[in-house]
């Protein structure tokens, strides 16, 4: 990957040491867990670059680890266009999961299209609503999922395990969980991996584009998130409680997004090394 078109990898890869080790821990968790928990393991990817860098392990090792992602609504259209990208660049499916449109239209309504600004419990039942509730039905009936955590993401974060379970008991796997934000992109440009286009314009945490905003170099990473609330906290609620078994009967990937993407595709197991 040429740093020279790719500017976030050039802002942010550093050489760093004991990186390739934990890349090979990073292989042998998800390794594990896919021995484990395969068919019934998911990765929750949020396409940031952390889960890009986690997608392209579970690809380039032929895991047979579903991948899934929130279709919120409310993603910029950089975001959503990762899903064709990986589907095209890796040969894999990608489920996409959103919220019941009924319910986002009667918030809307409500509590208008702004709600978040107005103060953080609306902001944080828009959060709930799109991301908290389609994770729910995303996880039912399966054992296990995997996230891109890392703990110098923020204070928040700093104590991020690389395995704990979570309220309904499946496992959550952090597999890069004491990657740096250096190591991240170091790896991104050594194995071309794709990512965000955001990056090359100082987004770091990217979310809804309503609630996402560039930072400045040295700024914290989440400073671009619910920038006008207080800092202590700058989550949507999916690593805070646990998502819930409260999926509604029969729930599946919601109105009319296929649990499997349309395009031809194959499984993780089927790409290989």
């Amino acid at each position: 990957m040429s740093h020279e078109s790719h500017p976030a990898v050039r802002r942010y890869a550093r050489p760093t040491p004991g990186h390739a080790e934990r890349v090979a821990a990073a292989v042998t968790r998800l390794h594990q867990a896919a021995t484990l928990h395969a068919p019934r393991i998911v990765q929750a990817t949020s396409l940031s670059a952390e889960d890009m860098v986690v997608t392209d392990i579970i690809a380039r090792h032929g895991l047979p680890i579903a991948i899934a992602t929130l279709d919120t609504g409310a993603l910029h259209d950089e975001t959503l266009a990762l899903v064709p990208r990986i589907e095209s660049h890796y040969g894999l499916a990608v489920e996409r999961w959103a919220p019941p449109g009924e319910a986002v239209e009667a918030f809307v309504a409500q509590h208008g299209e702004r709600a978040m600004f107005r103060s953080v419990e609306l902001r944080k039942a828009c959060c709930a609503l799109r991301k908290v509730e389609p994770l729910a039905r995303m996880l039912a009936g399966r054992d296990a999922w995997v996230t891109g955590l890392r703990r110098d993401q923020s204070a928040a974060r700093a104590e991020v395990p690389f395995e704990q379970a979570d309220a309904a008991g499946r496992l959550k796997l952090s597999p890069l969980a004491d990657w740096s934000e250096a190591d991240v992109w170091r790896y991104i440009g050594e194995h071309g991996v794709p990512y965000n286009a955001l990056h090359d314009r100082f987004f770091v945490s990217i979310g809804c584009a309503p609630c996402t905003r560039a930072v400045a170099l040295g700024e914290d990473p989440r400073a671009g998130r619910w920038w006008w609330e207080d800092d202590s906290v700058k989550e949507c609620g999916l690593h805070v409680a646990p998502a819930n078994e409260g999926a509604p009967p029969g729930a599946g990937p919601a109105h009319g997004l296929p649990e499997r993407s349309a395009s031809p595709a194959r499984t993780a197991e089927e790409l290989g090394a």
